[in-house]
């Protein structure tokens, strides 16, 4: 990235303040209250710098924001914008990340992950903590994610190609919806995991919540682990799981294979989809 121009030490505020902005290096600036700062803009990179009016970062193509705040003032502050790069940034604003295509997120902190990441296609999170974060990444497709942790509920509906490596997520009504989902070695807290998914593949995860996994289409888990409060697993799904230790509960799922060491009870009744032919086994 080539900068004309570097701003240090400066303060803005007001409306459109560097608008149109191209090859722009800013450092210790701070953004007052204020709307739209670097709408429009190009080649942006911002250091040690401090966000407090709304919608700072909008229309944007190419930018790195490093060791930078976001204030609560600075909600919405990314959207409609492109090829982002985020390290090392806390993020106080909600409704972040909106409407935008290839972003990398490196040891970022979100404490009010409120709607954020909607309709963003293409985004690398490492080292990444959201709370409040309800409504997360509606809308979203390929998603690479590592070394998350997560607290909100309603979160990854209606997403598309997502690959999740040793997260904790809480989140009840998770993952609703989804198509290409392969989640990894973490832990999913919350009820009704997964409801309505196409391909949604759990390797080494633990999970936990009533009435998971029900109405998925081709669910595969491998070597999972499901807490007590799991009851009235995988109803109207087909699935191929492979569960370590004890399934609380099973009802009426359509066709497809589970296997567990132990399952405490498994309902089967007039209500059955069609082909009712699930295989289940229990192996100690």
């Amino acid at each position: 990235m080539k900068f004309e121009k570097e701003i240090t030490d400066a303060v803005f505020g007001g409306e459109r303040p560097l608008f149109a902005s191209h090859g722009l290096l800013l450092k210790r600036v701070t953004i007052e209250p204020g709307e739209s700062a670097l709408k429009e803009c190009s080649d942006i990179k911002a250091v040690d710098c401090e966000f407090k009016g709304k919608y700072p970062f909008w229309h944007v193509d190419g930018f790195e924001i490093d060791s930078c705040v976001f204030r609560e003032g600075a909600r919405a502050a990314l959207w409609y914008s492109r090829n982002l790069v985020m390290r090392n940034t806390l993020v106080e604003a909600p409704k972040m990340f909106r409407e935008m295509e290839n972003l990398e997120l490196t040891t970022v902190r979100i404490p009010d992950a409120q709607e954020t990441m909607w309709h963003v296609s293409g985004v690398r999170l490492r080292d990444v903590e959201v709370a409040h974060a309800d409504y997360l990444f509606m809308h979203s497709s390929n998603i690479d994610i590592e070394d998350y942790r997560q607290q909100g509920n309603y979160s990854f509906q209606y997403c598309k190609n997502v690959v999740i490596r040793k997260a904790h997520i809480d989140s009840k009504d998770a993952f609703w919806n989804t198509e290409n989902v392969t989640i990894y070695d973490s832990e999913l807290t919350g009820e009704y995991l997964g409801w309505h998914s196409r391909n949604l593949r759990l390797v080494r995860c633990r999970i936990a919540g009533t009435q998971p996994l029900c109405y998925c289409h081709n669910l595969v888990m491998e070597d999972c682990e499901m807490a007590p409060d799991c009851d009235l697993a995988f109803e109207c799904s087909s699935l191929d799981a492979k569960v370590k230790g004890r399934i609380t509960s099973v009802k009426n799922p359509t066709t497809g294979h589970i296997v567990a060491n132990e399952i405490g009870e498994i309902i089967l009744d007039e209500n059955i989809h069609q082909p009712a032919n699930c295989i289940i086994e229990v192996k100690n």
